[in-house]
């Protein structure tokens, strides 16, 4: 081949120069590089990791899973399925595509000890394996019992509140979305069902139901349940629910497994006309709100219910949102409490204690925004369920990694993905074993030191850790 030949086109080919990237900022110039360094920018998890393996939750989670074992080679284990959900709700993920996205993290399956992170079609799979009331039933109240086992004893007790919420689904094409009543009109919906233990934000139970679903559909069932599989050592002060709840055949059940109740009522027509005419209103401590105590009984109440009404004056009270207008009562907000608790409880002190069931609503607004419940749907019913209840779950895992480092202070699972969880990490493989480096500012080390040490120590200990690393 002489030189005439190599220039017609027979030159030999040369390996591709790829451009230079770069980008000007601040009166600089930046290059961009890549790298094959097996990086993480969710390695701060593995501190929440670390808790979950000693904590004996992932063997149960591995007993109660209704999946046959796969006989594939290439197989992934219903467990590392559960566990590879998980992890992707932490980070923030709210579809299962998203979840699936964490197959490009490194870092995942050595921290959450799986074999690789499930695909979008495999999650799918895993979730329609969840079929039957039955199967799920059998599967998460185990599960949410162990985490009921962990809490303390009170000397007073807990307050228990029941409370459902809608899930929105605009396209409805999912086994269970109905049109149902929600706060923005009629619209394609879930409508689960759940009861919290407001003073350790802790999700006692979690039952799906289709959209079109009253409040109090299933509810007794839901709560006999419920305080079948409350551990014995826990006592119930206090039972708490909005008017949705106000039916004589559960009011009757807590009578009977003498539990104290405050229930808001329904102000119904007969009602609302004995507030009007037969009202004698007693001034209290707080402006603008006065109460009153009624000799008034729904069929199916127990004996011993009391009727408590309020009103609250709205020039008082601008901007509140608890109580009802009444046409023929303009300038006020009424409310009607139904409670067997002794008369020695004055009308302002049962009012002060249905108050405490707002903690309850932060709770359902933890749920939607910090771990996707609003977008978390199968085509399957029962298969949604089971997502959901992963996602329930994984909050009440998250309030039980917090106590145990002794935090008093809710954090949100929003802030801890600030805070500890979106922290960046490199992992390596030497010497027989394994690495993983987190790119922590030096002033912040102290504070995660102290972390692992709580969580590592086979002693227990009184001492807190800071719920947050010291502000710069």
């Amino acid at each position: 081949m002489n030189k005439t030949d190599q220039s017609a086109g027979t030159r030999p080919t040369h390996q591709t120069v790829a451009p230079r990237i770069q980008f000007e900022s601040a009166n600089k110039s930046i290059q961009i590089e890549f790298t094959d360094q097996k990086l993480s920018p969710h390695a701060g998890t593995a501190i929440f990791w670390s808790f979950l393996h000693g904590s004996g939750w992932i063997a149960l989670l591995e007993k109660c899973l209704p999946h046959p074992l796969p006989k594939s080679n290439n197989h992934i284990r219903p467990l590392c399925k559960a566990l590879g959900f998980v992890q992707g709700l932490l980070c923030g993920a709210k579809k299962l595509t998203q979840v699936a996205y964490l197959r490009r993290d490194p870092m995942v399956p050595e921290m959450v000890g799986i074999k690789r992170v499930p695909s979008q079609s495999v999650l799918t799979r895993f979730f329609q394996g969840f079929s039957s009331a039955g199967g799920n039933l059998s599967c998460f109240r185990r599960l949410f019992g162990w985490c009921l086992e962990l809490l303390p004893s009170r000397p007073g007790g807990y307050a228990l509140d029941l409370d459902s919420t809608r899930l929105l689904h605009e396209d409805g094409h999912q086994e269970g979305v109905k049109v149902g009543y929600t706060r923005v009109g009629t619209k394609p919906c879930l409508h689960p069902l759940l009861a919290v233990l407001s003073e350790v934000r802790l999700v006692a139970s979690f039952w799906l139901r289709p959209g079109n679903s009253s409040c109090a559909n299933n509810v007794v069932s839901f709560f006999l349940d419920l305080w079948e599989n409350l551990p014995h050592h826990l006592r119930l002060r206090v039972v708490r629910a909005d008017s949705g709840f106000c039916i004589g055949e559960l009011l009757m059940l807590w009578e009977t497994l003498k539990l104290k109740f405050v229930v808001a009522a329904r102000l119904t027509r007969p009602l609302q006309g004995l507030i009007k005419k037969e009202t004698c209103w007693q001034v209290t401590e707080i402006e603008g709100t006065e109460v009153a105590e009624l000799d008034y009984r729904e069929e199916g109440w127990p004996a011993s219910a009391r009727l408590i009404v309020l009103r609250h004056r709205t020039a008082d009270k601008p901007g509140r949102t608890g109580g009802k207008m009444l046409f023929d009562c303009p300038g006020h907000l009424y409310q009607g409490l139904v409670t067997n608790l002794p008369r020695t409880r004055k009308p302002l002190a049962v009012w002060r204690e249905y108050n405490g069931r707002a903690a309850c609503e932060n709770i359902i607004k933890e749920l939607d925004a910090g771990y996707g419940l609003p977008d978390l749907a199968c085509k399957d019913f029962w298969g949604t369920e089971a997502a959901l209840s992963l996602g329930v779950l994984a909050h009440n895992l998250i309030v039980l990694f917090q106590r145990k480092l002794g935090w008093q202070e809710a954090v949100t699972i929003g802030s801890l993905r600030y805070w500890m969880f979106v922290t960046a990490g490199v992992i390596s493989h030497a010497q027989g074993g394994t690495t993983i480096k987190l790119a922590v500012p030096q002033k912040e080390r102290a504070w995660w030191q102290r972390l692992w040490e709580k969580l590592l120590s086979p002693f227990s200990n009184c001492n807190a850790v800071e719920n947050r690393p010291a502000l710069p």
